[in-house]
């Protein structure tokens, strides 16, 4: 995702889009330009300007501004940030993100001070968070082409999860044993495995894991450079193996911890050249 400048949009520019400001300020620092404005400016919610030094930021300095104050051509990047309301309307060709939040000022509650503080510090949290998912995204390694998704679940009764998942998916499974059952549909371009959680162990390399299927050998060489690059984990480096379903294939870990194949099927040359002993090949 590319953007150097970010408009935080509600009515009044008073709770969350000036936190949205303040955090947004914070998170990128000068690498990105932060606006915020609204279609109805009042002031800026004292409540909101708490919650921000709370986490080390000085609202002070802060005002509401009116939307047509703001050149589109030094936008990107705009996010909205109304619920309930209807949002102002900005003009130009920036990219648009609702952020839908309820306004954490609650006007027409009886509420004790501490009791709103709470609310705008729920709203900060959750703007916050959202930022976080945002500037990760932001100027993020250059994505591969996958033409196949391969995910696996567990479940306690193999016979009726095949029967539940061959009518959720619309097809039937392509194979199974008494430990798995495989679904594969072009539609989805989804390679769906249901395992049977029975207390014994399962083979986690080959079978527990989500992967993604990558057009061919060259492609798996590149993904496992572009992971490097990238700073993400290789759990198995790029190799060719033959047991089982003979594949070229990279073993990645996510950053909760979860095993990602990147694969790719053999051609027929390819497996014509298998190794008598069908020890893997390391491709890098």
């Amino acid at each position: 995702m590319r953007f150097d400048s970010i408009l935080f949009l509600c009515v009044a520019n008073s709770a969350r889009s000036q936190m949205a400001e303040g955090l947004a300020r914070k998170r990128f620092g000068d690498r990105v330009r932060v606006q915020s404005a609204g279609s109805a400016p009042s002031r800026v919610n004292p409540y909101a300007v708490r919650a921000l030094a709370e986490v080390g930021i000085d609202a002070g300095p802060h005002h509401s501004k009116h939307v047509d104050t703001i050149d589109p051509t030094t936008v990107d990047l705009v996010i909205t940030l109304c619920a309930e309301e209807s949002c102002p309307v900005f003009l130009g060709d920036a990219r648009r993100m609702s952020w839908a939040m309820p306004d954490p000022d609650r006007k027409h509650e009886d509420l004790s001070d501490d009791e709103r503080l709470h609310h705008f510090r729920v709203a900060r949290d959750a703007i916050d968070g959202r930022l976080a998912v945002l500037e990760a995204l932001r100027d993020g390694p250059e994505p591969l082409a996958p033409r196949e998704f391969h995910a696996s679940v567990r479940v306690p009764d193999l016979a009726a999860a095949a029967r539940f998942y061959a009518w959720l998916l619309g097809v039937e499974p392509k194979e199974w044993t008494h430990r798995y059952v495989t679904f594969v549909s072009a539609a989805l371009r989804t390679n769906f495995v249901v395992l049977v959680s029975d207390g014994k162990t399962l083979h986690h390399d080959t079978l527990y894991h989500l992967g993604i299927e990558v057009p061919d050998r060259a492609a798996v060489i590149d993904a496992h450079r572009r992971a490097v690059a990238a700073g993400w984990p290789v759990h198995k480096p790029a190799r060719t193996t033959w047991r089982g379903t003979p594949l070229h294939e990279l073993w990645l870990t996510d950053p909760g911890g979860n095993l990602v194949e990147v694969y790719a099927r053999l051609t027929p040359a390819e497996r014509a050249a298998m190794p008598a002993d069908q020890e893997p090949v390391f491709l890098v």
